[in-house]
């Protein structure tokens, strides 16, 4: 257990097939870098892709001071630490890029009045200059998770811990919901456990998303009225202002405790994972309307010795193919966890399988607890908590046994290039960020059809535009001299 996760692992602590899984083989998988204590561990945030084409990550702990790293790596691999957290590590969530350049997260430690401190939202330059905007104090939250911008630029996130509820499940709190502004103005929209029994449920493991209406949906990793120790977990929905709804409650035979995030499809559905749960105990894939009726799709551990993969920690994403990718921390043919596609009809594929943490060599990684990212090139990239082709530093990492302390991947499954937007959504004016792999000569950027002026930033890797008058919710196209690329998701336009 270490120092720093030591709070949201205790949370985490409360938790504790009749479908066919396909192997692929037409894909290539890399590793791209292998993680020492010096560079840092404890890899369970995902990449995010940055204006300069590169991708941008953080360790929760390791680095130079011990508490984490900011950095910075290349798609070819060659890595660059940007800052050393020193008396507070970053959260297990993503860091996110503003229109501005700047990245946001969270981190544990702080002021609070919390044992080593309740948690911060910080801000953190491209290279590695940290501002710390906000501190929580336990009454408003503690342990936050990874932030949203929303379309009115203001950001949008949860807290493990904290707010105005406890009792005997939660007693320094159950979690909740917040809302603060680029210059660190800071609302709490909803404490959780708010109603009898936890029904609206608890501990928030993971962050939000907002949907095409403007509204928010997260999970809860435990409470609702199922039937586990606990609860089982939510699924909720909250508006901008902080009202909100519980749409749904598993019941363990459907899935148990969602410690991952959703994501909205483009057939305006939700998808998610959960941890526990469903047919085999072992985690499962569902579907969810905006209204609340949930399919499970797949449920992991469907054949015995779990080749398809066990436990989903982390969420889904949607890529521009249709289906949807994501990754399990154990199971696989080798049980240190799986890549895999899954159908908006449920029909799973194994992509790839990491290798057992017992291994000899581990040179590929083991148990992805983050998601995947699709960059702009139409690769995957994701992280591994341990493994790698560097063995000097296992008698440091945390698990006993591991060989290396975790890894940089990419995956490629033969989809192409395309662009995407920071943010996802901005009123007529706002600034927006539209990233490629090669910009270089653009000679038109539109709206769903409007036309927006542009500048091509010197790397070719991304181009600084505004929400143009006319532009309506849709696609974002830009032409160039090798072709048209269409975005990866619909610009929405409030």
């Amino acid at each position: 257990m270490d120092k720093i996760n030591g709070r949201r692992r205790a949370y985490a602590i409360l938790a504790l097939c009749a479908a066919t899984a396909l192997t692929v083989h037409a894909q290539t998988f890399t590793t791209l870098f292998t993680f020492d204590t010096r560079d840092g561990l404890t890899l369970d945030a995902g990449l995010v892709q940055g204006i300069s084409g590169t991708l941008y990550g953080t360790n929760v702990s390791g680095g130079a001071n011990g508490y984490g790293t900011f950095f910075e790596i290349t798609p070819a691999g060659a890595l660059t630490t940007l800052h050393g957290f020193d008396g507070g590590s970053p959260s297990s969530g993503a860091v996110l890029q503003a229109a501005n350049g700047d990245f946001y997260g969270t981190g544990f430690g702080g002021r609070g009045t919390c044992s080593g401190g309740c948690g911060t939202v910080f801000k953190i330059t491209p290279s590695g200059a940290l501002t710390t905007l906000y501190s929580f104090d336990l009454t408003d939250g503690a342990d936050p998770n990874a932030l949203i911008q929303a379309a009115n630029a203001d950001f949008y996130g949860t807290t493990i811990g904290g707010g105005a509820n406890t009792n005997a499940r939660c007693p320094e709190g159950c979690g909740t919901v917040f809302k603060i502004a680029p210059a660190g103005t800071l609302t709490t929209l909803y404490s959780f456990c708010s109603q009898s029994d936890c029904t609206d449920g608890l501990y928030p493991e993971t962050g939000l998303v907002q949907a095409a209406n403007g509204d928010l949906y997260g999970t809860t990793g435990f409470g609702g009225i199922g039937t586990c120790a606990n609860g089982c977990g939510t699924i909720f929905k909250i508006t901008p202002t902080g009202t909100l709804t519980t749409l749904y409650s598993f019941d363990r035979t459907d899935g148990g405790n969602p410690y991952a995030g959703l994501v909205q499809a483009a057939n305006g559905d939700f998808y998610g994972t959960t941890l526990d749960g469903g047919a085999n105990n072992s985690g499962t894939v569902f579907e969810i309307t905006a209204d609340g009726v949930l399919t499970t799709l797949y449920s992991f551990c469907a054949q015995i010795g779990c080749p398809d993969g066990a436990s989903p920690y982390a969420g889904l994403i949607q890529a521009t193919d249709g289906n949807l990718y994501g990754t399990t921390v154990s199971g696989g043919s080798n049980q240190g966890g799986t890549i895999f596609k899954v159908t908006p009809a449920g029909k799973l594929h194994t992509l790839y399988s990491f290798c057992h943490l017992g291994d000899s060599t581990c040179t590929d990684g083991a148990s992805p607890y983050a998601g995947l990212v699709q960059a702009t090139n139409g690769d995957f990239y994701g992280t591994t908590e341990y493994g790698g082709a560097d063995t000097s530093q296992t008698a440091v990492c945390w698990t006993s046994g591991a060989k290396g302390c975790g890894t940089v991947f990419r995956l490629s499954v033969g989809l192409g290039p395309f662009v995407k937007t920071l943010p996802t959504s901005g009123a007529v004016g706002a600034a927006v960020q539209i990233l490629g792999s090669d910009l270089a000569g653009t000679t038109s950027v539109t709206f769903n059809g409007a036309a927006a002026s542009f500048t091509v930033n010197p790397t070719g890797a991304a181009i600084a535009t505004n929400v143009p008058v006319g532009a309506t919710s849709g696609t974002i196209q830009v032409v160039t001299p090798s072709g048209t690329l269409s975005s990866n998701l619909r610009f929405r336009v409030p």
